[in-house]
């Protein structure tokens, strides 16, 4: 039998394939951009599930006759995909937090632009450090990565084998109480400078009163934070390195508790 009557054969193992990878491409970053048509998304999808189809196939699996049965597979499939897909966004959800946190205290929260990637107004350093993050992650082939988790995927959770345990809460919880440790992490710098600059400003004001700390204010915040964050920017750099080797590590840990 060729692969043209194993696949006709077996159209539904091949669709429950095609599912888990739409998944991904609907949530994970840079495959699920807004800027990436909806044709491409699914054509990149058709082909990895052409591609991997021979790989995970298993002629011992049996589905259901009925419609609900199998739509229930087709749900399990693609919930795979949407929490792997999840599980690498919430590293950019975290730079997009640390963003908007900097932007609030350097003076820039009221300047939002336009993200074409999300379709939503985001702050301007957290914009720029989250296009940052994206380049990092496409410079260090951590998209190939989460390719590759894509495929242990199948290894770790089969088609139609997935079991949802009751300790995959703690993870999730886990990873989005991850967001915050992270975003505090990324802006620490620049918030530390801005509290001595907010401290020397008061000390400032209480031994001249005659000057207008509002006006000197704003613009020496903006300096110091600029500043900073231009100096924090190589460790930035190197930091986003190692929270994206941590996020494959949660991908694998979800998925050992869902198979």
């Amino acid at each position: 039998m060729d692969f043209f009557q194993l696949m006709q054969s077996q159209t539904g193992f091949f669709l429950l394939t095609f599912a888990r990878i739409t998944g991904i491409f609907s949530t994970a970053p840079i495959f699920g951009s807004r800027n990436v048509p909806v044709i491409v998304k699914a054509g990149l999808s058709f082909a990895l599930a052409y591609i991997l189809f021979p790989l995970v196939f298993n002629a011992s699996v049996t589905l259901p006759d009925s419609f609900f049965g199998y739509f229930l597979l087709v749900a399990g499939e693609l919930l795979i995909g949407l929490i792997i897909g999840f599980a690498a966004s919430i590293v950019f959800a975290a730079v997009q937090m640390s963003g908007q946190i900097l932007d609030m205290q350097i003076g820039f929260g009221v300047v939002n632009v336009l993200d074409p990637q999300s379709g939503q107004q985001l702050p301007l350093v957290g914009n720029f450090k989250y296009i940052l993050a994206l380049l990092v992650f496409l410079a260090t082939n951590s998209h190939h990565m989460l390719l590759a988790a894509l495929f242990s995927s199948f290894k770790l959770i089969p088609v139609t084998g997935l079991m949802i345990q009751a300790n995959v809460t703690e993870v999730i919880v886990d990873m989005v109480g991850g967001i915050f440790v992270i975003a505090m992490k990324i802006s620490f710098p620049v918030l530390l400078s801005i509290l001595l600059t907010d401290v020397a400003l008061g000390i400032l004001a209480r031994t001249m009163p005659q000057m207008n700390i509002f006006v000197v204010g704003i613009p020496s915040k903006i300096i110091v934070g600029l500043f900073v964050l231009s100096l924090a920017l190589p460790f930035y750099i190197m930091f986003l390195e190692v929270i994206f080797s941590g996020m494959y590590k949660d991908i694998y840990r979800l998925l050992s508790r869902m198979g």
